[in-house]
């Protein structure tokens, strides 16, 4: 597929929040640790072509300043709470804080770090589908999966996104599109690349792309 820059929504990957999601099942929240598994993921996000952002942990930082520009790492620092204890951000808060730091964008393509086989044509279909529809999600098999797009007109509401919820929420309140790809890495979250030895992957092209330049 061919991009036009003169529209070009920001993939955001998220290594930041509780793992959570908008489709599907809820699974106990967990935290994004593995900087195997988020630099896997950056790279199908680059080799997409599309502007990339990752917002993440300290202890993730050098890993994804390895594949982007520094300028391309937002950085968020665990919350405090009211007994003094130190949690995580949620989902909501890692958006937030991405579409925050890209309020220019054409949209937002927002990718979770857990997902390294979403294959990069995927992330530009739902980018595109952003063209004419305030939100898109990748659907493989006529299964809702990632990522899930926004379009611009959604800025001030994404960037206020007062708890988790919320942003599931939002998915429901606008019209959304489905676009049929033929990826079933759009399904598939992992606990780590270990998984995928185990996984009933089609034959193909490789899952991970290679790294292009940073410039």
């Amino acid at each position: 597929m061919v991009l036009d820059m003169t529209f070009c929504p920001t993939v955001i990957v998220l290594a930041a929040g509780r793992g959570s999601r908008f489709y599907g099942p809820q699974r106990a929240p967990r935290q994004l640790d593995d900087a195997d598994m988020l630099e896997a993921t950056l790279r199908q996000a680059v080799a997409s072509e599309l502007p990339v952002l990752v917002v993440t942990t300290p202890a993730l930082e050098p890993s994804a300043r390895s594949l982007v520009a520094a300028r391309d790492v937002a950085v968020l620092p665990d919350v405090k709470l009211p007994d003094g204890s130190l949690a995580t951000p949620g989902l909501s808060a890692s958006i937030a804080a991405g579409v925050g730091a890209r309020p220019d964008a054409s949209g937002w393509v927002v990718l979770p770090a857990d997902m390294p086989l979403v294959q990069p044509g995927t992330l530009v279909a739902v980018a595109q589908a952003l063209r004419v529809h305030a939100v898109a999600y990748a659907q493989h098999a006529g299964r809702r999966g990632h990522p899930v797009g926004f379009a611009a007109e959604l800025y001030s509401e994404l960037v206020q996104l007062p708890d988790d919820s919320a942003a599931r929420r939002l998915v429901a309140r606008y019209p959304s599109c489905g676009v049929d790809v033929d990826d079933p890495g759009t399904q598939l979250d992992l606990e780590s690349l270990q998984d995928l030895h185990a996984l009933p992957l089609p034959p193909g092209p490789p899952a991970l792309a290679p790294v292009p330049p940073l410039f």
